[in-house]
């Protein structure tokens, strides 16, 4: 099974997959799509939206990091392709999924969907351009307005020559809208030499189980559920791995408040004029599951000063630690209410939190 966290315009930047990568459990990363239009992308593009090139295409945790082309053109896709792979790109991924009306105008993402032949072409002329050794991968929907052409075109891209194909389980009609219809997946007729992953409304392990249950697929693509369950990767491989030796715990808020003050103090705050906004845009999915979440965002969102910003995250953390450590306390010593257990002195270590680095 490998875990692949999904490339997420305007979300999932560099910043964002080190931290996912640092917690743990994913096995590819892929950018951001870097739009093709009506040249080559030039090397300064690819290295300023996968600055992980410039460290052997991998995030600071060592997992390799796939770029991500996106347009209509074989012979530009192609073209830009060579760049990318020069440039030290891992694997090339090819999307035909992008939902975006903006994306679809401009021949690119979900739209090409009505065209298997056109998809086909892209797919041959970029795998013909760069070396064997560099895996060529696609991201398409199951379909433009439904599931009709997915056999023709699975079977297209397979023999164009991909190395794997994701299947986000809605069609572009469907948007993001729930569910997500992995069982479509299922009936498709299994290329020998391309494998196939599902992808959509993974936000558990038990969707995980599911979603590879209704498919037939072992891989999985995680997108929303991993911004919204930071540590979900980790979660998904000790349920469903056999042979872990430990089962992962899941984070609770306190410790997830820790990434959240690193992220925002170490990428987040450099910019005057954008601090704080990857942050709460992080919250906002963290809010599907953490009340806490839900608090820090209504804490911050309106504030625009870095320093202030960062003093209310660090007062949050402060406050939770504190009832989180009376919690432990009083389960020690139930006899005692949590009034009298705060005026007495207990270690912080009774409530340590392991592997996760200072958030200074």
């Amino acid at each position: 099974m490998k875990l692949i966290l999904a490339p997420m315009e305007g979300v999932v930047d560099y910043k964002m997959r080190q931290l996912l990568t640092d917690i743990g459990g994913y096995d590819r990363c892929v950018t951001e799509f870097i739009r093709v239009s009506a040249q080559p992308v030039p090397k300064k593009v690819f290295l300023r939206l996968c600055p992980e090139l410039e460290h052997g295409g991998r995030t600071q945790a060592g997992v390799p990091v796939y770029v991500q082309l996106l347009g209509g053109c074989p012979d530009l896709m192609a073209k830009s392709a060579v760049i990318g792979a020069s440039s030290g790109a891992l694997g090339i991924d090819l999307n035909f999924g992008c939902p975006a009306k903006t994306v679809n105008r401009r021949d690119g993402g979900s739209v090409l969907l009505q065209y298997p032949r056109r998809i086909e072409s892209i797919v041959e002329a970029v795998r013909q351009s760069v070396d064997s050794a560099i895996p060529v991968c696609a991201k398409i929907r199951l379909g433009f307005d439904s599931a009709d052409l997915l056999p023709e075109i699975v079977g297209r891209i397979a023999a164009a020559g991909a190395n794997e194909l994701c299947i986000h389980a809605r069609t572009r009609l469907d948007g993001y809208k729930p569910p997500a219809h992995w069982q479509h997946i299922s009936g498709i007729q299994r290329p020998e030499k391309m494998e196939l992953i599902v992808n959509g409304e993974i936000w558990s392990s038990m969707d995980a189980l599911e979603a590879q249950h209704q498919s037939a697929c072992k891989s999985l693509m995680l997108g929303r559920g991993a911004l919204a369950r930071p540590d979900l990767a980790r979660i998904i491989r000790s349920h469903l791995e056999a042979g872990d030796e430990q089962d992962w715990q899941s984070f609770s808020w306190p410790e997830v408040a820790t990434w959240v003050e690193r992220f925002f103090n170490q990428q987040d705050s450099g910019n005057h004029r954008y601090i704080g906004n990857r942050t709460k845009q992080w919250l906002g999915y963290l809010r599907k599951n953490y009340v806490g979440a839900e608090q820090l965002f209504h804490q911050i969102k309106k504030l625009k000063d870095r320093n202030e910003i960062a003093t209310m995250i660090k007062r949050h953390r402060s406050q939770i630690e504190k009832m989180s450590s009376l919690s432990f306390a009083h389960s020690l010593d139930p006899t005692k209410s949590f009034e009298e257990l705060s005026i007495h002195t207990y270690s912080k270590r009774s409530r340590k939190i392991v592997g996760i680095p200072s958030a200074a």
